[in-house]
């Protein structure tokens, strides 16, 4: 299994050196193909090996100071080149963070001050399965999407210097940090590989080099790296007063004990899944290719963030350092659904959902009880398949039709049919049944009613009203047509296609095995994690959920039936007067005859960012610097 893991690490980095020096396309091409082939059945045979082992914990690598000192190298080389950069663009801020976090670490690792223990580095478990899968076949099949999507792209914007080998490489790059970032118990790997994401996502939000570019590149690097600083401090803070260095010892610690710290990592897990008050720079991040996009809003760099949440929700559990997580997740998730109402951009509509679903994930992860963990797991499953999906369908619609904006997506289902259908299979996946998301959040509503918080049920109720909002709004845009839309000329690539459809047929497999993934691999995980066998959830979930599987098949089948056994009459449509008997054309109060349109409406006088994002901002801040004061204060 160690050689396995070795290589299942190493391999993207391997691909991303091989693709940074191929400038033939059609090479670059089959490198990717055959690199995502091999991390997919690479982690196939991971999991495989893993449930054959009996599915229990796996530990590996406990003599490890060859590549200890190698990671240090690295992480001198990060430094350097983050203070090179922002030196360049005079960000010193960026510099002085990434100065004071790798010289703490250094100091830390190099001075003696680090636990000496024997441990192993790197831990497996359920929930590791889980993400090694997510990342390699999500993450993988986005690298597949970008072959077609970047040509068409620098097709159609000449005015960017064309960087694809190095866009490439990066993508490979994040792909392996983020496969050593779950693997890794030892809270020093972690931390590395956790830093490699945010260089490498700073270095793809600015890829065209725009001032736009240049600006949110650098925002996402500032609050990224000020996360972790936190959670560099917070790992020293383990080891000096609590002799801890590892994940495994950390969940088996006392919450309460060790809740300054736990703050700090918990700080770092905010800040990389984007919550509020940092949720700006992954709203910037929409200015790079929609590659990257889906990369960093689904398998890797936010999931970063609630995974490391995940992880530590049960020393989270009743501390202040729970109640700081659950509060910023519920209020995000609250605020960036009633955000993403009032935008008609697609990929911004997009990542206000991403930010408001972290949030759900970050809230449950903050209760720290049973029900509410496997909620934000199952969470965390359909969120990254669902709007990776959902990017990539975006992504490919702008470059059809010139525009991402939903208002111009109108008769898309005539347009561009199976964009469309694709389209609204994504969004479906995202809060209509029978998929995960919404009985995710039944699970993650009664668990909060079981907690007690009622601040955190009314978040949950009223963001998903919200949420339903927003969705319905674009699958109805999507749906309506109009007698002249006609059905245009395909020009999505095959490799887009590939990644498209099988992102569509995984996300309605997960939604019949279900009730499967949730006995045979999250259960699992949470009795292990809580070392008990009682029940973690309640029958009535899965009963809910075959009642809707049945339904998605039964109510079709029945209104099939009955049209065929039932005659209509045609009626002419109202289009907001007297129906011209064209469908395109109406009389209205005046008598006189108007062209119909469709249009929806985004409210965002009533709360648009203008409105909503400085109070926001500020609610969210004194919440995290209330909590931390607090906790960090009661250690001292």
């Amino acid at each position: 299994m160690e050689t396995l893991i070795i290589i299942m690490i190493a391999l993207p980095f391997v691909s991303a050196l091989l693709l940074s020096l191929m400038k033939n396309d059609s090479v670059r091409q089959v490198i990717t193909y055959i690199s995502s082939v091999a991390i997919i059945g690479l982690a196939v045979n991971f999991t495989i090996r893993f449930f054959v082992g009996g599915a229990v914990t796996q530990s590996y690598f406990l003599e490890t100071a060859l590549i200890d000192h190698g990671m240090l190298g690295v992480e001198a080389f990060l430094m350097v080149l983050v203070t090179v950069l922002s030196f360049k663009y005079k960000k010193y801020y960026c510099a002085l963070l990434s100065i004071a976090q790798t010289g703490l670490i250094f100091w830390y690792e190099l001075g003696g001050h680090a636990p000496t223990q024997g441990y192993e580095k790197v831990r497996i478990d359920h929930l590791t399965v889980i993400m090694v899968l997510i990342i390699a076949i999500v993450g993988t099949l986005i690298t597949v999407y970008a072959c077609g999507y970047m040509k068409d792209y620098h097709h159609h914007h000449t005015e960017f210097k064309d960087r694809r080998r190095f866009f490439f490489a990066m993508l490979y790059v994040f792909l392996g940090a983020m496969f050593g970032l779950v693997l890794s118990n030892n809270l020093i790997w972690l931390y590395f590989f956790w830093e490699i994401t945010s260089v490498v996502s700073f270095l793809l939000i600015g890829y065209t080099r725009t001032s736009e570019a240049i600006n949110n590149c650098f925002k996402a690097l500032w609050m990224n790296l000020l996360g972790g600083l936190g959670m560099a401090v917070g790992i020293v803070m383990l080891g000096m007063s609590h002799n801890i260095s590892s994940l495994d010892g950390l969940v088996k610690a006392d919450g309460v004990a060790v809740v300054a710290p736990v703050i700090l990592l918990a700080f770092g897990g905010l800040t990389k899944s984007a919550q509020l008050p940092f949720s700006k720079w992954l709203l910037g991040a929409m200015v790079a290719p929609t590659p990257s996009s889906a990369l960093l809003h689904s398998a890797t760099m936010v999931k970063a963030g609630v995974y490391l949440l995940l992880r530590l929700s049960p020393v989270l559990s009743g501390t202040y350092a729970g109640t700081m997580v659950s509060l910023v997740g519920g209020f995000t998730f609250l605020i960036m659904s009633m955000l993403a109402i009032t935008v008609s951009d697609g990929k911004k509509v997009l990542a206000y959902s991403t930010i408001s679903n972290l949030g759900l994930i970050t809230a449950c992860a903050g209760v720290g009880t049973e029900e509410p963990i496997w909620a934000g797991v199952f969470l965390l499953i359909f969120h990254a398949i669902s709007k990776s999906l959902l990017f990539q369908t975006v992504g490919a619609i702008e470059n059809s039709t010139g525009s991402r904006d939903i208002e111009t997506m109108h008769g898309l289902v005539r347009r561009h049919p199976y964009l469309a259908w694709t389209l609204v299979i994504g969004i479906a996946g995202m809060f209509l049944a029978p998929f995960g998301m919404l009985i995710s959040k039944w699970a993650a509503l009664k668990a909060f009613i079981d907690s007690g918080s009622i601040i955190l049920v009314l978040f949950v109720c009223f963001g998903s009203a919200t949420t339903l909002f927003y969705w319905l709004k674009w699958i109805a845009t999507v749906l309506a047509s109009k007698n002249n839309d006609v059905k245009a000329h395909n020009t999505t690539s095959a490799n887009q296609w590939v990644s498209i459809l099988v992102h569509a047929g995984l996300m309605i497999m997960l939604c019949l095995a279900f009730p499967i993934v949730s006995s045979n691999v999250i259960i699992p995980y949470i009795h292990q994690v809580f070392n008990n066998a009682s029940q973690v959830i309640s029958n009535d979930n899965i009963i809910i959920m075959m009642i809707m599987l049945v339904a998605i098949f039964a109510v079709p089948a029945a209104a099939w039936f009955s049209a065929r056994h039932t005659e209509y009459k045609k009626a002419n449509r109202y289009i907001n007067g007297v129906n011209a008997g064209d469908q395109m054309n109406y009389y209205d109060s005046m008598g006189e005859k108007r062209r119909f349109f469709l249009a929806n409406w985004y409210m965002e006088d009533i709360f648009g960012e203008k409105k909503l994002w400085n109070p926001s901002i500020v609610i969210s801040t004194v919440i995290l610097l209330a909590c931390m004061v607090i906790s960090v204060g009661g250690a001292f």
